[in-house]
């Protein structure tokens, strides 16, 4: 016998029209996968519901009160996947602008609600298998369609750029689009320690420590407060 693992992604819905909202509550349920956490109508409580669940998919309107709802979007810190829901076709070129999974437009039929998600599945699944540790002293990360292998104890220090990462090593800097908190996960904490909200440093590389700086391969680097007592280890 064997065993499938299931999949649970946990999803929010933004939507201030209840007719709409309701639809789209009624289309989540038929898909075992997906797993309603929460909905709601503005921007403000959206906001909670993102810092109280961890949310894979966000369905978005975009006419919300107050805030509206790209401009909400901008604001969130890594921010999960989004199907944009919206009445008013000029706005998907914003939308593809802020990496968003897919544009629907109401009325949402079932098929294309179902087509919006397999994107989402597709692009979560690929993200997923975007950390692979083969093993204890190297790791592979996608870039396209290319597996980079990269010896761990070449690495100097691993820098936050936004959504990118940049992976200075010993014979160059490679850049990802990945959150640096992605690529802590996955990297043993004996081996590195996280210093700063955007800089993540080799252990055995760093060569002046103090309260405020690192320096790493003639590099300072300043270090966070929040960071501080992890360093004292």
């Amino acid at each position: 016998m064997t065993n499938t693992i299931s999949k649970n992604y946990n999803c929010i819905i933004v939507e201030d029209e209840p007719i709409a909202a309701e639809i789209l509550e009624n289309f989540v349920s038929k898909d075992p996968e997906l797993h309603l956490v929460g909905k709601c109508a503005d921007a403000v409580y959206a906001s909670s519901l993102l810092s109280i669940h961890d949310v894979d998919l966000m369905f978005l309107d975009l006419h919300l009160p107050v805030v509206k709802g790209f401009d909400f979007l901008r604001k969130i810190k890594n921010p999960p996947f989004v199907i944009v829901t919206t009445a008013y076709h000029q706005y998907a070129v914003e939308g593809y602008e802020l990496d968003i999974a897919d544009y629907l437009m109401k009325p949402i039929p079932y098929d294309r609600f179902q087509t919006a998600v397999g994107k989402f599945k597709h692009l979560i699944e690929a993200e997923e298998a975007l950390l692979e540790v083969a093993e204890r002293d190297y790791i592979f990360i996608s870039s396209g369609k290319k597996q980079i292998k990269i010896i761990l104890q070449d690495i100097f220090y691993i820098e936050s750029l936004r959504e990118y990462i940049n992976i200075h090593t010993k014979m160059e800097t490679l850049t990802f689009k990945m959150p640096i908190s992605k690529m802590e996960e996955n990297l043993n904490p004996k081996m590195f320690v996280r210093i700063h909200k955007s800089y993540i440093v080799s252990r055995s590389k760093i060569e002046v420590k103090s309260a405020s700086i690192i320096q790493v391969n003639g590099k300072k680097l300043p270090v966070g407060r929040t960071f501080k007592p992890t360093l004292e280890l």
